[in-house]
């Protein structure tokens, strides 16, 4: 598994992955979720899911896919600074498999670096706080899609479409 290309965002545009596309911020505690109609959509934040163990989570993904028509799982690979791979990069990488086989749908990694801080100051920047609830008031079902996990997840997703629109503008050419 690489990292995302805009070439190999090209091909699955013309290997028929056009559909819903799926983002994953991977986390030990939390999955953030984000989703766009297809790869000329616009990424928009999903919600978070809470981590209980690999096979209610798998499970919880595989409804999540299905209910969507989901036909490609973009999962964000948590390089260090410098573009190496550490620890975390590895066990995202063996969450991407699983899904691999067990849902069956296709995945690619793409480099996430900062998108969590960069997801930190979208939240500071949009609701004037960190990932905390606004004032503590009641959740509402919107509010609940803007964690840090899921703007990250977005901004996965955003910067992969970016690409992916560019690829196929320098094709067309």
């Amino acid at each position: 598994m690489h990292s995302t290309s805009p070439s190999s965002a090209l091909a699955a545009t013309r290997t028929g992955a056009a559909g819903k596309i799926l983002a994953i911020d991977y986390g030990r505690a939390r999955i953030g979720l984000a989703i766009a109609e297809s790869l000329q959509g616009i990424a928009q934040p999903l919600g978070t899911l809470h981590r209980l163990n690999r096979n209610e989570d798998m499970r919880r993904l595989r409804e999540l896919v299905r209910d969507n028509s989901v036909k490609l799982i973009l999962v964000g690979l948590p390089l260090q600074l410098d573009g190496s791979r550490g620890d975390m990069a590895e066990e995202t990488e063996r969450f991407a498999q699983r899904i691999r086989k067990q849902i069956g749908v296709a995945v690619e990694m793409a480099d996430e670096r900062l998108t969590s801080w960069e997801a930190e100051r979208v939240l500071e920047e949009e609701f004037g706080r960190k990932s905390k609830q606004i004032d503590g008031a009641p959740k509402k079902k919107d509010s609940e899609k803007f964690t840090v996990d899921s703007v990250a997840a977005t901004i996965i997703l955003r910067d992969y479409l970016r690409r992916s629109h560019n690829a196929h503008r320098r094709y067309a050419r």
